[in-house]
């Protein structure tokens, strides 16, 4: 079938991307779902940090590369021998599916699967090869999802099915924003009743995980950016103190839990020094493969301070979402507070350089 999305052309092109243009919008030919894969009719899709990775270069793939990861949709045809879901339902994409076979997939959400990521790194959907093409050309899948289009076929395992009760932009933000945000706190950290919880960066995923500090009720939640409009964003979410890093090492602030979701090794550095004695660091940014931070070993040992890693908020997809879904029916998690505007499709160049700027914590693109 025919349908209309946004490839990535080239990877690097300088900004602003609005003139530079690295992004087209272009009419594609989509493979009908094969055995296993779901075609879905999209109608919300955000702009996250990881699509803008792959455009600015910080995260090679293949190019041309129909773009975008984070996305909800109406479920319109089942390939052979998909029996558990059906036509009609509304489901929320996940940028890393799991085989349920390989040894990440043994670690209740810790590691990712490998297949899952081979299949990502590959450009390929996860039961193998692409499903895209453009003038007899192949075009390459962005994580198994490539979103930012009028429809997609995915592997099964790359949907979570949530009721019709839950808008589209609501349903897209869980699939990245919250699912990582959230689960930084409530699947890494594992935090008790009292701990402190700061989180530094307030982008999508940042205030996803303020979102979910909240929602526990447990203690303070310190919310960290140099930008203060994002401050004042996170003190509307229900943050109880701001700082920008600068007036956090002034006056050492320090949390039982720190989540750093800025994805540069300046934030992680901050993170690390602001997290208490006996305190877990929780890192889910992702920073150039190039960086790298100083901390002090001796910090950790003396002061018994635990640093994890967190990619997709260590979760399960098919388990947390619908978690975060009731979460947001409950009141408890209100989603649509994130969603600092609705973009056209043909505006995604202009909306990568609001992310690049730090203006946006999450664009949806809507689609009628």
């Amino acid at each position: 079938m025919r349908i209309r999305g946004a490839v990535l052309e080239e990877i690097g092109r300088p900004r602003p991307f609005a003139q530079s243009r690295p992004i087209s919008i272009s009419d594609l030919e989509l493979d009908p779902p094969g055995p296993g894969e779901l075609l879905v009719r999209i109608e919300a899709a955000g702009l996250c940090h990881s699509d803008l990775s792959v455009v600015d270069g910080n995260r090679v793939r293949p190019v041309p590369m129909l773009l975008g990861h984070e996305a909800s949709g109406r479920v319109e045809e089942l390939g052979a021998g998909v029996s558990d879901i059906a036509v009609g339902d509304r489901v929320v994409m996940t940028f890393l599916p799991r085989c349920g076979k390989c040894a990440g997939c043994g670690t209740d959400g810790r590691m990712p699967c490998s297949a899952g990521s081979a299949a990502n790194n590959a450009g390929v959907l996860l039961g193998g090869g692409r499903r895209l093409t453009r003038d007899g050309g192949a075009v390459h899948h962005h994580l198994g999802v490539s979103g930012f289009a009028t429809h997609a076929v995915v592997d099964r395992r790359s949907v979570v099915p949530v009721g019709d009760d839950v808008p589209p932009e609501i349903a897209a933000v869980l699939g990245c924003a919250v699912l990582t945000g959230g689960g930084a706190v409530l699947n890494a950290a594992h935090p008790a009743a009292g701990d402190s919880i700061m989180v530094v960066g307030l982008g999508g995923v940042g205030m996803a995980a303020v979102l979910a500090a909240v929602s526990l009720r447990h203690g303070e939640v310190i919310g960290v950016d140099s930008m203060t409009d994002k401050l004042a964003t996170a003190t509307e979410l229900g943050a109880t103190a701001v700082y920008t890093p600068t007036e956090l090492a002034e006056r050492g602030v320090r949390a039982d839990i720190v989540v750093e979701a800025a994805g540069n090794s300046r934030a992680f550095e901050t993170a690390v020094a602001a997290t208490a004695p006996g305190g877990v660091t929780v890192t889910v940014g992702l920073p150039n493969p190039e960086a790298r931070s100083s901390i002090s070993p001796l910090a950790l040992v003396a002061e018994a301070r635990t640093i994890v890693g967190s990619y997709l908020g260590s979760a399960v997809p098919s388990r947390d979402i619908p978690v975060y879904a009731q979460m947001w029916r409950d009141g408890c998690l209100p989603v649509e507070k994130l969603i600092s505007s609705r973009i056209a499709l043909e505006d995604i160049n202009r909306g990568m350089d609001e992310l690049a700027d730090g203006h946006a914590v999450r664009q949806v693109i809507v689609f009628d």
